[in-house]
């Protein structure tokens, strides 16, 4: 069965980010796998003593983790949800990339504020995963809480990077699934043509068949505050990124811009790949 993956730091964010999950798997049919990443010196503290006891340190790490997801996995709602946890010592890119690898992942979801207290993607693990993994991936703020209704997809799009088929395939599961009405489509770009914007439209209604979509059209002057004022004036619940770097979308969400699209919206980031 196709699986959502969580990584788990054990904090609060961490704890949202999973119940996202399970929401969603619960919706789309889907495993949740839960990962926590050992760091390799972690146990050891330099110390030849304590490394004679390292197995017995990670076999206790394995058991908090059931413990923690124990705690979520228990509710009423989520009971009949298949869950796994998994235990890795290494890097957390690496024990993450390495899992993507070697099982059928179709969605990796992470909270933004994590046990570190590091605030924003920029700068936190969920940054360097969004830059690293080629799945789709899920940023959950602390403050996001999966929609009860049908959620809206609004997607960002210069429609000049192209979805991956793996990535169309993703959308087109969550937005049937959901059951929603319409996806909003906000196309940002530097000059708009419009003779091209026709055709631009019906390749992606081509791609995107299972609900209508609407579109909206952002100039460049201001595209961070096109779509942060669309978005505060319309329903969403997830806004959709696609991930290129050369593109006018994806290099909004910077250093200088994160932390405020997080604050004002508080919506979860789902980031595709071309």
């Amino acid at each position: 069965m196709k699986q959502i993956l969580v990584a788990s730091d054990f904090s609060n964010s961490a704890a949202n980010a999973f119940e996202y999950a399970l929401s969603l798997a619960k919706i789309l049919n889907m495993e949740v796998s839960v990962l926590h990443a050992i760091h390799p010196t972690e146990g050891i503290n330099n110390n030849t003593y304590n490394a004679i006891f390292i197995d017995d340190y990670y076999n206790n790490r394995r058991e908090a983790l059931k413990e923690w997801a124990s705690t979520y996995t228990s509710k009423e709602e989520f009971k009949d949800v298949e869950v796994t946890t998994i235990c890795g010592v290494g890097f957390l890119k690496n024990v993450i990339t390495r899992y993507i690898e070697e099982n059928h992942v179709e969605l990796l979801v992470m909270g933004v504020i994590g046990s570190t207290n590091i605030t924003g993607i920029v700068g936190s693990n969920a940054s360097m995963m969004v830059s690293v993994v080629k799945i789709p991936t899920l940023i959950v703020p602390l403050e996001t809480k999966f929609s009860s209704t049908a959620p809206i997809i609004t997607l960002a799009t210069d429609f000049e990077t192209r979805l991956s088929a793996d990535d169309v395939n993703a959308l087109n599961e969550m937005v049937k699934a959901f059951g929603s009405p319409k996806m909003e489509v906000l196309y940002v770009a530097e000059k708009p043509d419009a003779k091209s914007l026709e055709t631009n439209e019906n390749r992606l209604k081509e791609l995107i068949k299972d609900t209508e979509l609407e579109f909206n059209y952002i100039s460049d002057s201001k595209p961070l505050n096109g779509i942060m004022e669309f978005i505060e004036k319309n329903e969403t619940d997830i806004l959709c990124l696609v991930k290129h770097h050369h593109n006018i979308v994806y290099r909004l969400f910077n250093k200088s811009t994160v932390n405020q699209v997080m604050k004002k919206l508080v919506k979860a980031i789902l980031v595709l790949h071309e």
